[in-house]
């Protein structure tokens, strides 16, 4: 029997408690940076396992250190990630297991992470002896735009191990778009660069029927979205996209009020960095020119948040045959573009070559062309593919530290 068949018939045999682990998260979500009951989770997990523990002081964080009983001097470092947090979403997915939190739910499927990044390190710690290499297990709070994988970097996550690693490794689950079981992944650009538009538009409020006796920054506000639309057309390549969006749009308290300011919020996604930095220059300009046209002035943030999520060629490739060897060649199927959304574990890919790979995890009998998206109150999450993330999880780390430091 191969190892890789071995190692998923131990992962198979931990699914029962992996699966309980992730239906106790579930039913405890929290939120942001700070989640102190999951933490006692994960700890709990690792209890009694040979991990160095720490944990974090701005952030719940847990940090755990795997020592390779057959690692010799300059030896190579894994690291793999598992984030923690939830999201502020009523749950109305009718499991029997959903959240307990009013307002609160796993809608990201981050419980499944950290399950499967829990059952990782059991199948790891019984394979220890032969260990020719360190892991370093990273489970993060605040993904969900708290820049929890920023905080843990600050924290010294990268250096854990005494050596920073030599590979990291990121997985996601997707509960639409893929069957159950696959999982995708592309070399290069994965994910888009996230950052945010804020802007307030000052004018001078007056009444509704006597708009020439008041500076109105609603008509300003609204011209403003639709330049924005405008603009990327015409001074962005299509092909390297660029995605702007306004989520809040806020003025007035009555209608026959003009109101003195409007609020535009919106999120931009770009696909490199050359869109990104002439973004942050051209769309702050055009608000301001807008609004100097028509005799107001308009106050615009431009903040930077997410950078792009970059994989390593080789690190992606070595996934992929991962994949293949522990699941089988029909499993991973490789991504034709990338994603609009971003992570923070692009932090970490910029400093560590590696890759982040996404496995589908359908509900049983659901169309996934139709099933409701992540972020979605109705998003369920397939128990089935557990046991096969911890352990692609623990084959990504072995088979990496097999392979020696990098070159």
């Amino acid at each position: 029997m191969n190892p890789s068949t071995d190692l998923l018939e131990d992962a198979r045999s931990l699914a029962g408690e992996i699966t309980d682990l992730r239906h106790r998260l579930h039913r405890d979500p929290e939120l942001g940076l700070q989640l102190p009951r999951t933490q006692e989770k994960v700890l709990s997990a690792l209890d009694g396992l040979p991990f160095e523990i720490t944990l974090g002081t701005d952030t719940t964080s847990v940090t755990a250190v795997l020592r390779g009983c057959a690692a010799a001097e300059g030896a190579p470092v894994v690291l793999l990630r598992g984030d923690m947090d939830a999201l502020p979403v009523q749950e109305t997915s009718g499991v029997p297991y959903a959240s307990e939190v009013d307002g609160v739910m796993h809608a990201c499927g981050h419980d499944l992470h950290t399950a499967m990044l829990a059952g990782a390190a059991t199948l790891l710690a019984d394979r220890r002896a032969e260990l020719p290499g360190d892991v370093v297990l990273m489970f993060q709070p605040g993904e969900e735009g708290h820049d929890g994988a920023g905080v843990m970097i600050r924290e010294g996550v990268l250096e854990a191990a005494g050596r920073r690693p030599d590979a990291a490794y990121g997985l996601h689950v997707v509960s639409s778009l893929m069957p159950t079981g696959m999982v995708t992944s592309r070399v290069g650009p994965l994910m888009s660069a996230s950052d945010g538009l804020m802007v307030t538009v000052h004018g001078a409020g007056g009444h509704g029927s006597s708009p020439h006796s008041a500076k109105d920054p609603v008509t300003v506000a609204a011209e403003i979205v639709l330049q924005l639309q405008v603009m990327i057309t015409r001074q962005f390549d299509m092909f390297d996209p660029v995605v702007l969006s306004v989520g809040v749009l806020h003025a007035g308290t009555q209608r026959n009020i003009i109101p003195g300011t409007a609020r535009i919020e919106a999120t931009v996604r770009t696909f490199s960095a050359a869109s990104r930095d002439r973004m942050a220059e051209s769309a702050p300009r055009l608000v301001r020119h807008i609004a100097a046209a028509h005799g107001l002035e308009a106050d615009v943030e431009y903040l930077h948040e997410y950078p792009l999520t970059v994989t390593d060629a080789t690190e992606t490739a070595h996934a992929a045959a991962q994949v293949a060897a522990l699941l089988g060649p029909d499993r991973y199927v490789t991504m034709p573009r990338p994603l609009a959304g971003s992570e923070d574990f692009s932090r970490i890919l910029e400093a560590v070559p590696g890759s982040f790979v996404f496995l589908s995890a359908v509900a049983p009998g659901v169309e996934p062309a139709t099933a409701p998206y992540n972020h979605s109150p109705d998003a369920v999450f397939d128990d089935g593919v557990l046991a096969d993330g911890a352990a692609l999880y623990a084959q990504l780390a072995i088979s990496r530290l097999s392979s020696g430091a990098a070159g």
